[in-house]
């Protein structure tokens, strides 16, 4: 078969102490999933059905490390996750099995135009570019959930030069992994390769050129980023 242009690369990330990669096929969040972040946020900390959105494969940052500061922006925030890796998949999964789909977990950051957004929803717009622009995605190794389990609890934080920023528990996600498969999966058909960010705890902040941004998640692993 002949191609008129190249065939784009395909991201993947790093498998925890091996040397086998994790193909990345398309990028779900979800949206205020921690009842102090919603609250943070101006939301209703209420158990309400979650919502999601996406972000392009491509702003995956492996292992993090240097990021662009993004421009069109003085407000960017940084929201510390815990990134779900399906090594399976499926349409209308039920709790009761979707475990089974998860290959791993990672360390993740969405990283969030927050000025962008709050001017595309005051004007009812899609908010995507506030979202999904250009290294919006660092994400850790992933570690297989043979090796770590399907975590519950457990110290999630973020730290900026060295100050606490972000510090919660798995455990106050207000829906927890296994729900937010089968919700998802409700809306769209998931598969091997995709990676689910599962919300963030209060405490979200600003970041500016230069910022050293520390994360990570008891059992799971550790991320560093650095805003250039």
């Amino acid at each position: 078969m002949e191609f008129v242009i190249p065939i784009p690369s395909a991201p993947v990330l790093p498998v925890a102490e091996s040397t086998a990669c994790f193909p990345v096929r398309r990028i779900y969040c979800v949206g205020r999933n921690y009842a102090d972040h919603a609250r943070e946020m101006g939301g209703n900390p209420d158990r309400e059905p979650p919502f999601f959105f996406g972000k392009p494969s491509d702003t995956v940052v492996p292992r993090g490390g240097d990021i662009a500061y993004p421009p069109l922006t003085a407000n960017l925030h940084h929201e510390v996750e815990l990134v779900v890796a399906l090594g399976g998949g499926g349409r209308d999964i039920p709790a009761a099995k979707a475990l089974a789909c998860v290959y791993g977990y990672a360390v993740g950051i969405d990283l969030t135009r927050r000025d962008l957004q709050a001017k595309f929803k005051d004007k009812g717009q899609p908010w995507e570019m506030a979202k999904g622009f250009d290294q919006s995605a660092p994400v850790s190794a992933v570690m297989p959930a043979s090796r770590c389990g399907h975590p519950t609890s457990g110290a999630i934080w973020l730290s900026v030069d060295g100050t606490d920023r972000q510090r919660g528990d798995l455990a106050q996600m207000t829906w927890d992994v296994a729900e937010v498969i089968a919700h998802l999966s409700a809306y769209v058909a998931l598969a091997p390769g995709d990676l689910i960010f599962t919300g963030t705890p209060s405490g979200v902040g600003a970041l500016v050129r230069g910022n050293r941004v520390c994360c990570g998640i008891e059992g799971i692993g550790e991320l560093e980023i650095v805003l250039v």
